[in-house]
């Protein structure tokens, strides 16, 4: 019999092995990324209040859900920046989720940098 490979839960497992690593203190946050088949999520979080500063994803209602999902994942990290801008938060600490850094994930960090982050 096929054994069937469970892709989330491999990603969860190699998640959790990141988290010993990254840690968001109130001075450099933590920047978490989810992606889904068909949207983005990201939030800032600051792990010592066990709080989300700020988020954006590409299902708010003032979103242009047009072009590719990597283009969609570009504008997230825009917006996400931005509002970590107005928050005064500068410089964060990068979660890929347990993602390769590639595609999606990839577009919403370059999407985060011009915006102004620093990671």
């Amino acid at each position: 019999m096929i054994k069937k490979i469970e892709k989330n839960k491999v990603r969860l497992k190699r998640h959790s092995r990141m988290r010993y690593q990254i840690n968001g203190t109130a001075a450099k946050p933590r920047l978490n990324v989810f992606r889904s088949n068909t949207n983005i999520y990201a939030q800032i979080i600051d792990d010592a209040k066990g709080a989300t500063l700020v988020s954006a994803s590409s299902l708010e209602k003032d979103f242009d859900r047009k072009g590719t999902k990597v283009e969609q994942a570009k504008a997230v990290g825009k917006i996400l920046g931005q509002r970590a801008l107005d928050q005064n938060i500068k410089a964060v600490v990068f979660d890929r989720g347990g993602y390769v850094y590639h595609g999606r994930v990839m577009a919403l960090a370059d999407g985060a940098r011009e915006a102004g982050l620093d990671f």
